[in-house]
């Protein structure tokens, strides 16, 4: 693999392609908050990620949505509620090919691990009211994206930039993605590892210096304006009794 794609693993080592990883992304995207979540409790207003993360961007009517790094498809599905066109990317072909099967057929079955050989087989379904015809779902590097994408009025990109080889690289091709006054979205809990990027490639993250986020705008802001910025909490389950529970920078800017 080369050095200029992103990580093809998660932060526990699970390969983006594996059968597993792909049903716990469904279960993160698809699943009912009492599949989830059977417990009950608190936790409940942490759930639906990827429909909070599009809710950030508001209800007006727009064109052209991108997003990177869309893993099974459920914010693309919601993008296209409001947006025109969306195009959808990401780098594990495995995810792009779970979308594809939600977009055209509008289920997909799979099988959750949740304790040792023990496991539960469910059903991801496609949202109601979205526009399947409105997506594409397409393949593809972070770090290369293809240079006939457009322009857009919506950029997205979420969880994605502590996972790139090159995090910088990538925020530099953002200015010539995002329309005059369009909007960008990036998400990040921060979590700078060495097996992802050199320290040196860290937006923040280094002693004495700024903060992830105090970093993350000083390079944005020659092209963008920070309109808001808040944090995101939200829960991955990983099997029966284990979760991740993360609390995710959002930060949302309107091109210059």
């Amino acid at each position: 693999m080369s050095e200029e794609r992103p990580s093809s693993t998660d932060s526990r080592g699970y390969s983006y392609e594996s059968e597993r990883l792909v049903a716990e992304y469904l279960h993160f995207h698809y699943a009912a908050p009492g599949e989830i979540l059977p417990w009950g409790g608190p936790l409940e207003g942490v759930l639906e990620y990827a429909v909070r993360v599009v809710d950030r961007f508001g209800n007006e009517p727009a064109e052209r949505a991108l997003e990177i790094g869309c893993a099974v498809g459920r914010s693309a599905f919601e993008l296209s509620r409001q947006c025109k066109e969306v195009v959808a990317l990401d780098y594990a072909q495995a995810f792009i090919d779970a979308a594809e099967i939600l977009r055209t057929e509008g289920r997909l079955p799979y099988r959750f691990a949740l304790e040792g050989n023990r496991s539960e087989d469910f059903v991801a379904h496609r949202p109601a009211g979205v526009h399947p015809d409105r997506i594409a779902f397409r393949q593809g590097d972070a770090h290369e994206l293809p240079d006939d994408l457009g322009t857009f009025d919506r950029v997205l990109g979420a969880n994605l930039l502590c996972r790139l080889h090159h995090p910088r690289q990538f925020l530099k091709r953002l200015a010539t993605l995002v329309r005059p006054g369009g909007r960008l979205l990036l998400n990040s809990p921060f979590t700078w590892m060495e097996e992802h990027a050199d320290p040196s490639e860290w937006i923040g993250g280094q002693p004495g210096g700024p903060s992830s986020a105090e970093a993350l705008e000083d390079l944005l802001d020659d092209d963008f304006e920070k309109i808001d910025e808040c944090t995101m909490p939200f829960l991955l389950r990983e099997t029966a009794r284990k979760y991740q529970l993360t609390f995710a920078h959002s930060g949302l800017w309107q091109k210059r």
